[in-house]
This record gives structure tokens, sequence and C-alpha cells, in this order.
């Protein structure tokens, strides 16, 4: 299914080709619920993504079918002390839709498990809105491993 598919870091370079996609899934969201939650400015989320990977605030893991980017991931370190020191966020992860149900969303939790273990944190969290829209969202992170750890906010524990 997803043999084409390959999973790598991004790098501030393709900052231009991640972007349009952040756009993709704010729409998505918007649409979803109704509401125009969010201000996107193509332009500035370039900009601010590039800023981000070079001062590696954020780490970013881009699916590509050859040059046709499928999706990412994006998250952060975090610090709290109920989750035992550092841990990552999950900020976005978005597939394009004609590339879901190929294992592309499963590629990238992958990748983003294997940097949290990497950068050893105890775990990964990541919130979905609570609604019931979102709850396909919420079983694919329940069958990666997340489990509920307060309204939608999800955790897996590595």
């Amino acid at each position: 299914m997803t043999t084409n598919i390959t999973v790598d870091e991004a790098t501030p370079a393709q900052s231009a080709q991640i972007a349009p996609m952040v756009g993709e899934l704010l729409t998505e969201i918007m649409t979803n619920i109704g509401v125009r939650a969010f201000n996107f400015n193509l332009e500035e989320t370039t900009e601010r993504l590039r800023d981000f990977l070079q001062s590696r605030k954020y780490y970013v893991f881009v699916a590509r079918e050859a040059d046709h980017f499928a999706g990412f991931i994006a998250l952060y370190e975090s610090y709290a002390l109920y989750a035992e020191g550092a841990f990552g966020t999950i900020a976005e992860l978005y597939v394009r839709s004609e590339q879901r149900s190929r294992g592309v969303g499963k590629m990238l939790i992958a990748s983003a498990k294997q940097l949290a273990a990497a950068r050893g944190w105890r775990r990964l969290e990541v919130t979905t809105p609570p609604l019931p829209q979102y709850d396909r969202t919420l079983k694919f992170y329940e069958q990666e491993g997340f489990s509920i750890a307060g309204g939608r906010k999800l955790k897996v524990v590595l």
C-alpha cells in the first residue's frame, strides 16, 4: 500500500511545499466545525515554518510519493511536571485526502515516535476536537497506541 511513500525529516528549504498543506488542514477543520477558527496566510506560514525548522523549535516529517507531498506531521518539545519532564506534542498531522487509508498517517506517527525515543521523551500528546466529525481521527490515534488522558487529549507512553 505505501511502497512508494517515503518519510523524511523536513528541511527549511521544503517550507514552501509544506505550508500549503497547513492551509488545507485548517480549511478542512473549519469546514468540519462550521467556524472560522483560524487565520491562514501562506506567505507568513511559510516563513514561520522556515524559522521554526532552522531554529529546531519544531520537528516536521514529510511523506512523499516521488515529488508529490502526501502529508506531514509537526511536533515540538514540551515540559510539564505531570508528564515527568520533557515530552512531545503533536501540533499538526495531515494527510492529503487522496493519500488517506494508505498507511501514510501510520508512517508519520512512527517517525514521530522514533524522534521521541531519540530525544528521551516519555510520551507524545495530541488533541483532537471533541466532535463526532473527529471520531475516526480519535480511533486512528487509539490504534496507534494513544489513550485518552482527559477530554480529547491523547497520549502514548514510550
